[in-house]
This record gives C-alpha cells, sequence and structure tokens, in this order.
C-alpha cells in the first residue's frame, strides 16, 4: 500500500507536466510561429518478484513472470513542427514560409538562432529585424528612399527606388533545414538554436533542397489547435484525478490495518 502512493504520486507528478504543457500551448495559441508540443512519458523500473521462464517446477516453467511497476515520468517534450495557417498582414515585411525552413537571425552573442516568425521590420539603418531588433541573415538592409519593396518567392528581395526605372536588387533571404527539427532548443521570443541532436543546419535559396517558399504580405498563426488542447486538458485532469483517488483508496487500507491493533 505504501508502494501505491507513491506510484500514484509519480503519477500526478506526471500529469501535472503535462497540464502545464496544455497551458503553455494555450497561451501561445495566437503567437505568430508558434510550434506546439506534447509531454511524452515513459514507465519506470519494475520490482520483480518471479521472472518469465523461471522454473514453476521441475518439469515446467513459468509463462508469464509477476513484477509491479513503479510509476511513470515525464522524459521528454517533442515539438510539432507542422505549419501553421497563414495569415494575410499586407505588410511588405512580413514573410510566412510556406513548406519547411527557418529564418536566420543574428543574435548579439555572434550566434545564429533559428525561427518561424516571419514579423520583419526596418531598423534605423535600413537592415531587416525582428521585433527584438535581432537581424536577419543574410542582412538586408533597405535604402531610406525605397518607395516599395517586393519579396519572391525564391526569397530575392528588390527595392523601387525613385528615379530608376528597374528595380534595386537588395539581396536573397536564405532559409535554414535541419535533420532533426524536434532536435531544436526553444529559447523563447520565438526563437530556437541548433543542438547536437538537430544537427548542422543547411542553407540556401527558398525552394530548393525541399525547403519552403516564400509568401510576402503573409504570416503563419501557431498550429495550436484549441479544441484539441482542451481534449487534452480533459484527458490529463481525470488523469490526475484517478491517481488521487489511488491515495485516497492506499491510505483508507492503512487506515484500516491500523485499526486492527485497536
Amino acid at each position: 500500500m505504501i508502494r501505491a502512493l507513491y506510484t500514484a504520486a509519480s503519477g500526478m507528478n506526471a500529469q501535472q507536466a503535462n497540464m502545464d504543457n496544455v497551458a503553455h500551448n494555450l497561451a501561445n495559441v495566437n503567437t505568430t510561429g508558434f510550434k506546439k508540443s506534447r509531454v511524452e512519458f515513459e514507465d519506470l523500473m519494475y520490482q520483480e518478484t518471479r521472472a518469465a521462464g523461471s522454473s514453476a517446477s521441475s518439469s515446467t516453467e513459468a509463462p508469464v513472470g509477476l513484477e509491479v511497476g513503479l510509476g511513470t515520468r515525464a522524459v521528454a517534450t517533442s515539438r510539432n513542427f507542422s505549419s501553421g495557417n497563414l495569415r494575410q498582414t499586407s505588410g511588405p515585411l512580413d514573410m510566412a514560409i510556406e513548406g519547411e525552413g527557418f529564418f536566420q537571425i543574428a543574435l548579439p552573442n555572434g550566434t545564429t538562432a533559428y525561427s518561424r516568425a516571419g514579423t520583419f521590420h526596418r531598423d534605423a539603418q535600413g537592415l531587416l529585424v525582428t521585433n527584438e531588433g535581432y537581424a536577419l541573415e543574410p542582412n538586408i538592409t533597405v535604402p531610406p528612399n525605397a518607395t516599395s519593396i517586393s519579396i519572391s518567392k525564391d526569397g530575392i528581395v528588390s527595392a523601387q527606388i525613385p528615379g530608376q526605372t528597374a528595380s534595386q536588387n537588395l539581396g536573397t533571404i536564405e532559409l535554414a533545414s535541419f535533420a532533426n527539427a524536434a532536435g531544436l532548443r526553444p529559447m523563447g521570443g520565438n526563437l530556437f538554436t541548433a543542438t547536437s541532436a538537430s544537427g548542422d543546419p543547411e542553407t540556401g535559396a527558398p525552394g530548393s533542397d525541399a525547403r519552403g517558399t516564400l509568401a510576402q504580405g503573409f504570416v503563419e498563426d501557431s498550429n495550436v489547435s484549441v479544441v484539441e488542447e482542451m481534449v487534452n486538458m480533459i484527458i490529463g485532469q481525470r488523469a490526475y484525478e484517478a491517481n488521487s483517488r489511488v491515495i485516497k483508496a492506499a491510505d483508507e487500507m492503512l487506515q484500516q490495518v491500523n485499526n486492527l491493533v485497536r
């Protein structure tokens, strides 16, 4: 009975992690480029009383074993990188990736982060930057007198300059792809960093080597489904409740044992 208390407690802790994850997904339902995640669990070790295949008699062996599991634990947070819906903003510097790939963002410490959020702005020098002021890589500088900006599906950025008949080419946006995008480490601010699990980034123009293309004037919404998360919340709540009832039942059984000596 004491074992049941700890086993049920491990289930409550696991479901608490599950509810925390559901809350995080729902909190970011309107976050541009956000990717939902789910908690993965595994069972804990087993206390084995009899092993399968052990001798049951001089001429027979046990077809099944006898063991009692000791609970569960959360072991991973798996992120779903499926595309979210595209929402039109008509912003000339807003971009959405139709397909796989990440924007490359230069961080102040000299490293590169990766993002699906394509909301960009011009800073005082004309560089395309994120909401936090981090520059897009490769750097794209927009002339201050540019009257319009055009971004093609394959990432070519051009601007219309007064007095020039032809558009001025400002550079090409490159996207990064990973062998295992689920291995990227989230760092907040719609940014991810590469890890040994994700593999090294492979960069190239949009539309090349299975990378997605760009859609100017659009942003990618979160891929969180409110209905799905509400269902997950109900399941997690009921699982938490069931484990709490196991603790209550084990407590009542211990109380009965204590009453035997009265």
